[in-house]
Formats: structure tokens, sequence, C-alpha cells
């Protein structure tokens, strides 16, 4: 069958050349992550778990497992000689890869090109994650940013205004309109004050670290 689209939420299974093909030039994906796996490699089987958590998360990215040794021409024309491998593809052209079974290294390089995170209901979702032995334990902060929500607080103004006479994209959460999320995300943070800027879910710091 056809895989021109990809369910989303769910990784897509590339059994030919044509196949993969098709869901490099998805218009509706721009980037696209691909695990060349074998059914004999037991990380193999680690990374897909991941792959699954991942597509479950980010149904914006479009997830494909590629049998390396069924699919050899493409295999041979991107290098494989090892699995799993895991190649990176922003608007069909290939930008990254990352050889191994390494979970971190995986969402860490999907966050960095991934530069269009979801909206839904006009709120930006963004997820990071924590794991153990490469498997996800847990969410560790889900944070909901209301496109239109700058907090007008002091050191947030100051923070805000740098940003966007920088011209830098961001979305914004006002801590002190939940008291949960302000006390939780101290806790996650190790940092005591606010505001706090994060880029790709990595706390950069506070006003004085920004300027």
């Amino acid at each position: 069958p056809s895989l021109s689209r990809a369910m989303a939420g769910a990784v897509a299974a590339a059994g030919s050349a044509e196949q993969f093909q098709q869901l490099l030039q998805r218009p509706d994906r721009s980037l696209v992550v691909v695990h060349f796996w074998a059914s004999w490699a037991p990380q193999c089987a680690q990374m897909s778990e991941v792959m699954a958590a991942l597509a479950r998360e980010h149904s914006h990215v479009t997830f494909v497992q590629l049998e390396a040794e069924a699919v050899p021409e493409v295999s041979e024309k991107y290098g494989i000689s090892s699995v799993p491998t895991f190649l990176f593809f922003k608007n069909s052209q290939k930008v990254d890869r990352l050889d191994g079974a390494h979970a971190p290294e995986l969402t860490q390089k999907k966050s960095k090109y991934n530069t269009s995170l979801p909206w839904v209901n006009n709120r930006k979702v963004n997820i990071t994650f924590h794991w153990v032995n490469n498997r996800k334990v847990n969410t560790t902060l889900q944070w909901v940013n209301n496109r239109n929500n700058t907090s007008e607080r002091g050191f947030s103004r100051q923070m805000v205004e740098i940003l966007n006479r920088h011209g830098v994209a961001f979305s914004s959460f006002d801590v002190f309109s939940d008291e949960e999320v302000r006390q939780g995300l101290k806790s996650f943070s190790k940092w005591p004050t606010y505001p706090q800027l994060y880029v790709s879910g990595e706390l950069i710091g506070g006003l004085d670290i920004l300027k």
C-alpha cells in the first residue's frame, strides 16, 4: 500500500525506495527522521520504542523506519554501514545523522531541526523528556504557551523587549497566573527567580544572562 501519507502520531514504514521518496516529499512535513534498522539488532528494537514515543508527541514530524538490508539501494546511497542509524531531512535534503542507540541525542537533534512546533487550539505545546537506558521514563515539563499571553511584569517586560528587538520568535507563559506551574518550574529548573528563558527545552537563565 502507498505510504505517501503517514498516519499522524505513528511511525511510517518505508519498504521500498519509492515509498521512502514519497515520505521525504510530503508537503505538510518539513522534518523527516529516518531510522535504519535490522531485526537482528536488539538496540534497534529499543530505539523503535523511542521513535514511537516521539511520534506520539510530535505528530507534525514524519518518523520513518526503513529496514537497511531490505532496501539496499537507499542504505548504500546514504552510506549506512551499521544499525541503528538515524538520518534527518529538512525539505527533502539530508541535514544530519546519528549513528548508534542514543535516545537523548536523537531527541536533541529532532528539537534542533524542528523549528515549527505544533499549535493546538492556538496554544503551543513543547515537551522535554528524561531518558534512562534509552527509554522515556517521564515527561518532566509540559508547558502551554498562550500565543499572546506576555507577562508585563518588570524584568519579564525587559526580556520580551530584548527578544523583540533582535527579532527572536518566542512564546511566553505568565507563571503568576498559575501558582502550581510557578512553584513546579522552580523545582524543575533549580532557578529561584523569574523570568526564565528556555531554548529547545534547556534553561538559558534569567534577564542578566540574556543581557
